[in-house]
C-alpha cells in the first residue's frame, strides 16, 4: 500500500492528534446546550440531542432540520471557537509527526480532510511545526454541513487540487464515516484504531481487519523502508 501511495489524505482528530484530550467534547456539547438555552432557542433540541456528548453530531442534526439558518451558522462558529481552545491542549498521536515528515521526505503529498474546522487544523499544525507539510491542502468543515463525511466532497477537493489519481492515493481515518468517504472517492483506506472500541466500530462498518492498525509505528517503518 505504501509503495503505490503518492498522495495521502489524513483525517485530523484521531490519526493526527486527540483534539479533545484536554478539553472533552462532552463539555463542549454541554456548553452548546447552555448557550442555546440562554438565548431562548433550547427548544430546537430533541431530548437525545440535549444530553448528547457529541457536539458535532448535534450540529449536523440541527443543520438537517434548519439548513441555511442563522442559528446553524452561529452554532457552527461557536463550535469552531471551542475547537480552537481544544487544539491548544490536544495530544499528538504517537508517531504522527515523524510519519508526516518522513512521508513528505520521500516525495508524497499530504492533505487533511476533516469534519473539524480548517482554522482549528491550521492552528494545531502550526504549533507542531508541520503545517508546511500540508499547506495549502487543508479541507475542513464549512457552513455547508450537508457535505461533512461520509460525504466525499473534502476528499474530492483534495484529490482534484493535488492532481492526485485515486488509485495512487490513501486515506487514513479512524471512523466508519472516513471509510465510507474514502470508498465513495475511490481511495484506499487505512483505519487507525487507538482502542478496541474504535476497532470494533470499523470492523462492524466493513473495514477489513488487515486494513486496521492500532499504532502508526508500523506505517512509519514502512515509509522509512520505501525511502531507503
Amino acid at each position: 500500500m505504501v509503495a503505490r501511495t503518492r498522495h495521502v489524505l489524513f483525517d485530523f482528530d484521531g490519526p493526527i492528534c486527540r483534539l479533545f484530550a484536554g478539553y472533552p467534547a462532552k463539555d463542549i456539547a454541554r456548553a452548546q446546550v447552555e448557550w442555546l438555552d440562554s438565548s431562548g432557542r433550547g427548544a430546537v433540541l430533541t431530548e437525545e440531542e440535549r444530553f448528547s456528548p457529541d457536539p458535532h453530531g448535534t450540529l449536523s442534526a440541527l443543520a438537517e432540520r434548519h439548513p441555511g439558518t442563522d442559528l446553524v451558522a452561529e452554532l457552527e462558529e461557536r463550535l469552531t471557537w471551542h475547537e480552537l481552545r481544544a487544539a491548544k491542549k490536544a495530544r499528538p498521536t504517537p508517531y504522527a509527526d515523524p510519519l508526516i515528515r518522513t512521508w513528505v521526505a520521500v516525495g508524497a503529498r499530504l492533505a487533511i480532510v476533516t469534519n473539524n474546522s480548517a482554522r482549528t487544523v491550521t492552528a494545531y499544525l502550526r504549533d507542531r511545526g508541520v503545517f508546511s507539510c500540508f499547506h495549502p491542502h487543508v479541507y475542513g468543515r464549512t457552513q455547508d454541513l450537508s457535505v461533512l463525511k461520509p460525504h466525499p466532497k473534502t476528499l474530492i477537493l483534495a484529490l482534484t487540487a493535488m492532481g492526485a489519481a485515486p488509485e495512487a492515493s490513501l486515506m487514513i481515518g479512524d471512523t466508519p464515516s472516513d471509510h465510507l468517504a474514502a470508498r465513495a472517492a475511490g481511495v484506499d483506506f487505512l483505519g487507525y484504531a487507538r482502542n478496541e472500541a474504535s476497532e470494533l466500530r470499523m470492523l462492524e462498518a466493513g473495514v477489513p481487519r488487515e486494513s486496521i492498525i492500532g499504532s502508526l509505528e508500523p506505517l512509519l517503518h514502512a515509509v522509512r523502508l520505501a525511502r531507503s
